[in-house]
């Protein structure tokens, strides 16, 4: 049986965790044996790896010192393919082979495919990054990334940044995270013990990710403040971060505790879209919004700022709904307006959605890793 290792952190709730365990599962349908070799075996999506996937982990060390975790899982498992989901596990991934090399008793090391996934746009993360790590991506970006095998870009957007790092397009191939799936929409008709999904109660607008700098939630508050001067309406986040107490003393001198909620994360994130009235992705940069997507799916309409990269790839310049400037309140509040004035076009959204598919992301990893076999449906779940 041919094995593929995912490399990651962690399996924290965001949407490149969710992709890498919709990627295992479906891998596991094919007759693949998937491990998930985790810095830290901790995070909201670790109880939902099936019990065919095996974990290792590396207790929480610092990366640097992972090194030996690593390179002993590799010399004992021997993965035919390892796809690694996160820019810095990336990075040191193909140091250590690189390290490897130098060894001729460590062939099995040496020659191992690697795969970077690079979920977003290197550039302009590093622009609006507070730590060094992060600042300095491009460059490290620029040096490492053409040590791996391949380099696989979640969105055109994030593939174009990629180049004009000066990283050779012979190197990427574009392949979408595996978002739509049977799963996500059987999901999404799950009930909603809420009240402000009650009949009769004002429209809700839900956004979904962590409370951090990237998603630009205190300028959707602002859009909110605005839009709510011209009708009653409400506002869902669904997500945790770092910003919470920033975000929470920012809805309390607005003065919108009744009709802001900062919800947390939640299980089936899914349910919650489905029976909003909007979803608004206001990030200042994306890699390809997997949230938005979803949304789409379930048929929900959505506004979207046109931050690098995804979102205008995803909506067709518009065409799928309104692209609005980033951090512009007035523009945004004005979106979110029309949007909720507009018949839903359940239909079109959801045929839209489907280019995002579990099946046509899996396809694509199964051609570049060498693992194409025949696919067992009644075996692929995703999250």
């Amino acid at each position: 049986m041919r094995t593929l290792a995912i490399f990651a952190p962690n399996l924290n709730g965001g949407g490149a965790e969710r992709a890498a365990l919709n990627l295992a599962r479906s891998f596991t349908g094919r007759g693949i044996r998937v491990d998930f070799v985790l810095i830290a075996r901790e995070g909201a999506y670790v109880d939902q790896v099936p019990s065919n996937i095996r974990i290792f982990d590396f207790g929480g060390e610092k990366l640097l010192k992972s090194s030996r975790h690593l390179w002993r899982y590799l010399e004992q498992e021997k993965p035919d393919v390892l796809i690694s989901i996160l820019n810095e596990p990336s990075i040191f991934a193909v140091w250590l082979q690189a390290f490897a090399k130098l060894f001729s008793s460590q062939a099995v090391i040496a020659s191992l495919p690697i795969i970077i996934n690079v979920q977003n746009n290197v550039s302009t993360e590093a622009k609006f990054a507070r730590n060094f790590k992060t600042k300095v991506m491009p460059l490290l970006a620029k040096w490492f990334f053409p040590w791996a095998a391949a380099i696989v870009p979640v969105s055109e957007g994030v593939g174009e940044d990629l180049v004009n790092l000066g990283i050779s397009p012979d190197r990427i191939q574009v392949i979408h995270n595996p978002v739509v799936t049977p799963d996500l929409l059987a999901r999404s008709k799950d009930p909603v013990e809420h009240p402000w999904f009650a009949p009769g109660e004002p429209p809700v607008i839900v956004a979904v990710g962590r409370l951090e700098l990237q998603k630009d939630y205190p300028t959707l508050f602002q859009a909110f403040a605005i839009a709510r001067q011209s009708r009653e309406i409400r506002l869902m986040i669904l997500g945790e971060g770092i910003l919470r107490p920033q975000l929470e003393q920012q809805i309390e001198e607005m003065g919108l505790q009744e009709d802001i909620r900062l919800e947390g994360f939640v299980k089936n994130p899914f349910a919650y879209v489905a029976r909003s009235d909007l979803f608004v992705l206001s990030s200042i940069f994306e890699g390809l919004p997997t949230v938005l997507i979803e949304a789409m799916a379930v048929g929900t309409p959505v506004v979207a700022t046109d931050c690098p990269s995804g979102p205008r790839e995803i909506l067709q310049g518009g065409h799928y709904g309104p692209l609005v400037q980033m951090s512009d309140p007035q523009e945004l509040a004005e979106a979110m307006l029309q949007r909720l004035e507009m018949p839903r076009q359940t239909d079109l959204l959801k045929q839209r959605s489907n280019k995002y598919s579990l099946d046509a992301s899996v396809n694509a990893y199964s051609k570049l890793c060498n693992f194409e076999m025949p696919i067992d449906d009644g075996m692929v779940q995703a999250v």
